[in-house]
């Protein structure tokens, strides 16, 4: 990994997805890719920097900040199986 990108701290690329997510209506996703590409301007290494993102946005769900789902399932964004989205959590209104 390019030193560049060893500068990413997961503080970072969390207040990035929330900071993504906070500019789209209520109930849209965004792809993990997204986040990387916003944080690395580099065509190629943004990939480099997925694995970092999915441990972060984990990181959001344990906390009940984030939702990632994989086929409308929540899963987590570590495990395998193909693409995820990330979401923030619907709120409950309260009666």
């Amino acid at each position: 990994m390019n030193s560049h990108f060893e500068q990413v701290t997961n503080a970072a690329i969390q207040d990035k997805i929330l900071g993504l997510l906070a500019t789209r209506h209520e109930g849209a996703t965004i792809c993990p890719s997204e986040v990387a590409r916003a944080l690395v301007a580099d065509n190629v290494g943004w990939r480099q920097l997925m694995p970092q993102v999915r441990q972060a946005a984990q990181e959001l769900t344990q906390n009940n900040r984030l939702k990632i789902t994989r086929r409308g399932a929540q899963v987590d964004a570590t495990s395998r199986g193909g693409p995820i989205r990330l979401g923030l959590p619907i709120k409950r209104a309260s009666t």
